[in-house]
């Protein structure tokens, strides 16, 4: 069986992609600015919403000291947790560039996790991480009345996730021979130990948390983006979906169960 395209990109992927375009264009050219102002205040993730539970007076305290009061207070609304905004913040872009960023990493990492997983598996997954970013973003950001969207956690989640699998022996990224067709993507997964004992797999983990804490720290500076970055919650997905892996893989971790070429795959069904 001949070797498939690394961007035969996988239907439940492709439908992602597509349903987060539809609705960044639906906000860009259907709604009025008030209507998308209303529309990022339901459904994008306000830190100090969910802060007002337990600590209404540390809200009001840095409410003080925050110049925009009239867009804090919009954002905070009723002061009511949204709690559907801990996922429905992935599916809302600031602009085209960064719905397309976010779309080409969707597509680079989201592809061999969509073949491994299939299309159930990657939804729950997905929701996963969304929600692991959210909390990461939180957990530095509990006082923040900017709204934060971007789909970045799931895909970053989804980043972690490959450095499980695309790299061992035999895998799709692993040089030299490797499984063919959509055995490449079914082969037992690194465990965490295994990730760090990978020079290859560990020199992607090192180079992608210094690039995202580097961009998310100089990349207003060098003007590179309009607002700031919510590198944290590009973190919390990528650490969640880095530990999380192994519960939702299909394929058994034992390598013993595998021999290259010859379909030795068990899998939980």
């Amino acid at each position: 069986m001949p070797r498939q395209p690394a961007f035969n990109i996988p239907a439940v992927t492709l439908g992602a992609m597509a349903l987060l375009a539809l609705i960044h264009g639906l906000r860009e050219y259907a709604l009025t600015d008030r209507q998308d102002l209303e529309t990022l205040a339901a459904f994008a993730f306000t830190p100090a919403r969910f802060t007002l539970l337990f600590d209404p007076d540390g809200v009001a305290e840095a409410l003080e000291g925050f110049a925009q009061t009239q867009a804090a207070l919009f954002f905070l609304g009723d002061g009511e947790p949204q709690w559907w905004t801990l996922v429905t913040y992935s599916f809302l872009h600031a602009d085209w560039t960064h719905l397309g960023l976010n779309a080409l990493w969707l597509a680079a990492f989201g592809t061999p996790v969509a073949r491994r997983f299939g299309w159930l598996r990657f939804i729950l997954f997905c929701l996963a991480t969304t929600l692991a970013g959210a909390l990461g973003h939180y957990a530095l950001h509990a006082y923040d009345f900017l709204p934060m969207i971007g789909a970045s956690g799931a895909v970053s989640g989804l980043t972690g996730a490959c450095i499980r699998f695309v790299f061992q022996s035999h895998g799709p990224l692993a040089g030299g021979y490797a499984a063919t067709g959509d055995e490449a993507y079914r082969l037992p997964a690194l465990s965490l130990g295994g990730v760090l004992r990978d020079s290859r797999a560990f020199t992607f983990l090192a180079f992608w948390l210094a690039l995202n804490v580097l961009f998310g720290v100089l990349s207003p500076t060098l003007g590179l983006s309009q607002g700031p970055v919510a590198w944290e919650a590009h973190m919390g997905g990528f650490l969640a979906g880095l530990l999380i892996f192994g519960l939702l893989d299909p394929v058994t971790p034992s390598s013993r169960d595998h021999e290259a070429g010859e379909g030795g795959l068990r899998l939980r069904r």
